[in-house]
């Protein structure tokens, strides 16, 4: 979700915040037949006129908007909230979280257990879940065969297996073995056997890590975790997840997707929890600008959408939106990262100038007005291990006396001489509207000049990952709240996709201690000065705010709000006037 890089778009929509299928046909309508007793004349009673006779059920729809293309349906490819949120629909993880307490719940699994030294998981599966194929041409569920630990074991296998490239593998590197056979080297070959899992029977997994990590369990339910099934990767290559060829065993199977436009999900109709879905078809858009979904939302085909920055006081002041209106904390942080290797920015007293001379709180005070608090550290409150409310962490706060001291420091004395920097952001009204504030603040107070760019998403996150600008916007979503999942799984040096190419070795050491760890306060204590390298020392990236959810939905939604992970829309209900 984590990791997981973060669209605020899809998430304003999504966290604060697709032809059509509709359900199997009724039974259909069968006349009187004539009804004789002996010795009685034969009547035929009169038939049913047309207006007698119920119409067909019509599918529960909701409409709602992913803000952008996923760039994948793939759970062993997912990085970004986008495709994560249609993936926790369409395939199941052995846990999930229970959505008040953010406690770890089983979902394909039944129960797991752990030995004493914590080195060894076994999860029990049920046997009720199945692969189902969904044929949108005639509407049709084909059962293919049971999920069962073998599919946990490819799908995992699969996703470290270097010739997948995903980027999201390194979340799996707890499991012994992972790391190696994930960044193996042509001339010394490492086979997928010396990987710690492995299905005992068709309905027992069990792992083997490197160390004791009472988070496992979360880690075991993440989508790069999930299963998924040989046969359709195999026939289909890429094209595996289009819709026709695609397996699933979630609550929901693709329908249509229009790429770039639109994608429809039905209710799996052989999912053992069917009955208990009432949402029968999502047609999520994918609708870039905030203003539009807004519209839409107000003219009635939205049924929840992200409040665009510019509409906030209007929608607190409206008697009626007022009240659709939603805002609470939410596990994310938005921040700035640097490319550590491209000049000026390779140079920390840059790097401190830069965070130093960003307002957060008028940014949070004039421009975003949703409730988010500024941040300090890169870990938000609410996850374990992060000093985010510690008073004693100052972190980098807004002091435009010391930007124009680290930026002379620098050998920029107020500006000149500084190269233009360039900041790219994801299309998004939100985060341009962001972007430009911050580059009036960095040219008031430090008197330089900062192009603004952007690229539509999935381009976005080629760019970052391959070849960043100089600064660039980006979010973290918990994928469980612990503070290994932020630290060390975004921004170690090798244990991560460290978008940011940012090498510091006491961090990594620290990051490292701290995983391994089994002291909480210890732990906590290792993340605090981990914290403080990253975010202030070296600055290696600039925490803006933290983040809240900002949306509105229709009243006659009943909905829940997923602490991680996409929203369980399968647990929605609609009640329309």
């Amino acid at each position: 979700m984590k990791k997981l890089v973060f669209a605020l778009v899809a998430l304003m929509v999504v966290f604060a915040v697709i032809g059509a299928q509709c359900p199997p046909p009724a039974e259909p309508t069968v006349a009187p037949q004539p009804t004789t007793k002996p010795g009685e004349p034969t009547t035929v009673p009169p038939t049913a006129k047309p207006t007698d006779v119920p119409p067909p059920a019509e599918p529960t729809v909701i409409n709602l908007n992913l803000g952008t293309e996923p760039p994948t349906l793939d759970p062993g490819l997912a990085t970004d909230t986008t495709s994560v949120q249609c993936d926790e629909l369409l395939f199941l993880g052995l846990t999930s979280f229970d959505l008040k307490t953010m406690e770890v719940i089983p979902q394909l699994a039944e129960k797991w257990e752990v030995t004493s030294d914590g080195l060894k998981w076994t999860f029990s599966m049920r046997k009720d879940i199945n692969w189902v194929q969904y044929f949108p041409a005639d509407g049709k569920f084909e059962v293919k065969r049971p999920v069962t630990a073998k599919d946990i074991e490819y799908g995992i296998k699969r996703a470290l297996d270097p010739a997948t490239a995903s980027e999201y593998a390194y979340v799996l590197y707890i499991i012994k073995g992972g790391q190696e056979f994930n960044t193996q080297t042509v001339t010394d070959p490492i086979t997928a056997d010396t990987v710690g899992v492995k299905a005992i029977d068709d309905y027992t997994i069990e792992f083997e890590v490197v160390a004791p990590a009472g988070y496992f369990p979360a880690i075991a339910g993440m989508w790069t975790a999930r299963p998924v099934p040989q046969e359709p990767i195999a026939e289909f290559g890429d094209s595996w997840t289009e819709p026709g060829n695609i397996w699933i065993n979630g609550s929901y199977a693709l329908q249509s997707w229009e790429h770039e436009n639109k994608l429809v999900m039905v209710k799996n109709m052989e999912h053992p929890d069917a009955a208990n879905v009432q949402i029968d078809q999502i047609n999520w858009y994918m609708i870039v600008e905030a203003s539009t979904a807004m519209a839409m939302y107000e003219n009635g085909e939205l049924e929840s959408t992200g409040v665009p920055l510019e509409d906030m006081d209007r929608v607190k002041a409206d008697p009626v939106l007022s009240k659709e209106l939603y805002i609470a904390p939410v596990l994310c942080t938005y921040y700035y990262g640097f490319n550590n290797t491209k000049a000026p920015v390779d140079n920390k007293n840059v790097r401190r100038a830069l965070s130093y001379a960003v307002d957060r709180q008028t940014l949070i005070d004039a421009v975003l007005k949703g409730g988010q608090l500024p941040a300090k550290t890169f870990a938000c409150p609410g996850i374990f291990g992060t000093p985010a409310e510690d008073p004693e962490f100052k972190g980098i706060e807004f002091d435009p006396d010391m930007a124009k001291k680290e930026l002379e420091l620098a050998g920029y004395p107020g500006g000149q001489g500084m190269p233009k920097l360039t900041l790219m952001y994801n299309t998004s009204e939100g985060h341009k509207k962001i972007a430009e504030f911050i580059q009036s603040n960095w040219k008031e107070y430090l008197g330089i000049d900062v192009e603004v760019a952007n690229q539509e998403w999935a381009v976005y996150l080629k760019t970052v990952y391959e070849d960043a600008p100089q600064v660039y916007r980006m979010g973290w979503c918990a994928d469980y709240p612990d503070e290994n999942n932020w630290v060390l799984e975004v921004f170690h040096s090798v244990k991560s996709n460290n978008s940011i190419k940012w090498n510091n070795a006491e961090f990594d050491q620290l990051t490292e201690q701290a995983a391994f760890e089994s002291d909480p306060a210890k732990r906590a204590e290792l993340y605090y000065k981990a914290e403080k390298i990253l975010c202030v020392d070296e600055a290696a990236i600039i925490p803006i705010y933290y983040y809240t959810r900002v949306n509105v939905t229709k009243s006659y939604v009943t909905r829940t709000y997923a602490p991680l992970g996409g929203e369980q829309i399968n647990k929605w209900k609609i009640n329309r006037p």
